[in-house]
Order: structure tokens, then sequence, then C-alpha cells
């Protein structure tokens, strides 16, 4: 804006100078002429610059205010004495695990039943047997009379506490050869009568 008003300024000083040069009727003095110049030349500049619009502040934005975290109130804790459960019920509900890796104990496992094992493989038996989950009295393991020996076609019978077993025979023939067999079977609370138990070349079942 300076720029444009400089040559205005100057133009207006050759238009006094030209004055100057012709006689006239009683004028303005020449300083006078060049101060009324000036002057009308600064009174373009303020208004011009007072015509260029000035940037207005934008009004403070409001910042959110934190809001506050929710509290957590503690739950009150039961007053009821807590029942510890017994070395018999801990074991019942252990489902075997370490301590039926040991020999059952046939003093404190109750009740027992009489089971006869059948050998109908054809050769000669060593039968291994064991209790793989605690009974009602807390008693699990393998028997104390492991193995018992069955001869060819022969039979056995055995007084066992109630509970589950698993059964495991090691076959030898006349031969010389040998096989395995195995299988489950569960000598139950009601039963209070000798039952027989067939082992096979396969497999080792109740009847």
């Amino acid at each position: 804006m300076i720029k444009k008003i400089i040559p205005t300024m100057a133009l207006l000083a050759v238009l006094v100078v030209a004055c100057r040069g012709q006689p006239a009727a009683p004028t303005l003095a020449p300083e006078e002429v060049q101060g009324t110049a000036i002057a009308a030349a600064f009174t373009m500049v303020a208004e011009t610059q007072a015509a260029i619009p000035t940037n207005t502040p934008l009004p403070p934005t409001e910042t959110p205010s934190p809001t506050p975290l929710p509290t957590f109130t503690p739950l009150p804790l039961p007053t009821e004495s807590l029942i510890l459960p017994t070395a018999t019920q801990a074991a019942s509900s252990s489902g075997g695990g370490g301590q039926c890796d040991s020999i059952i104990n046939l003093g404190e496992a109750g009740p027992q039943s009489q089971v006869r094992f059948e050998n109908i493989t054809g050769g000669t038996v060593s039968l291994t047997l064991y209790m793989y989950t605690p009974n009602l009295f807390g008693q699990c393991g393998s028997h104390s009379s492991n193995p018992f020996p069955i001869s060819k076609n022969g039979d056995l019978t055995v007084s066992l506490p109630k509970g589950d077993y698993y059964a495991y025979a090691w076959i030898t023939y006349p031969d010389g050869d040998t096989s395995q067999s195995e299988g489950y079977f569960i000598v139950k609370v009601g039963d209070n009568h000798t039952f027989p138990v067939n082992i096979k070349k396969e497999v080792i079942v109740s009847k």
C-alpha cells in the first residue's frame, strides 16, 4: 500500500513545482501547498489502513472437565464359617492321583466280596488287580498279593473290597508264546455273593 502512495505524493510535488512556474493570482505559499499535499497523502494512508479488516479472536472453547471415575464398593465377606472336607472326603473326590499309586489298605477298605477269576485263555495267567479310584472308604491302589498265578483252565477266588477295578493278565502258552489281556469290572456295594470274571485271550470281563 505504501508503494502506491509514494507515486501519488510525487505527482503532487510535480504539480506544486508546475504551479510555481506559472504566474497566477495570489495562491498559497509553496511550503503550504507541499504541507497540504503531504497531509493529504498521510490521510489516505490512514484511511486505507483503517479499511483493512482486523482478525477477530475466536471465543475460547470450553475445556471438558474430566468425568469422575466410578467408585467400587467392596462386597461384604461371608459370615458363615467354612466346612473343610475330611481326609476321606478329599480322597473320594480326588479321582485317584498319587494316593492310588500305593497298596490298598485292605483293613480300612470296607466290606469285601468274593470274586472268582476263570482262566479260559488256554495258557497260564499271571493276574494283577488295581483299584483305580478311591472307594466309599477312601481306599484305592494295587492289591498287596499281586500278581495272582492261575493255572491253565483253572480259577482263583479272591476277596476284594467294594470298588472299581482294572485287571491285567500276562498269558504264557504251552508252546512258549505270550500275550496280554486286560479289562475292567466293578465289585458293587450290593454284591454279597461270589460272581465270576472271565480271563480271555484278548479281554477280561465279568459274566
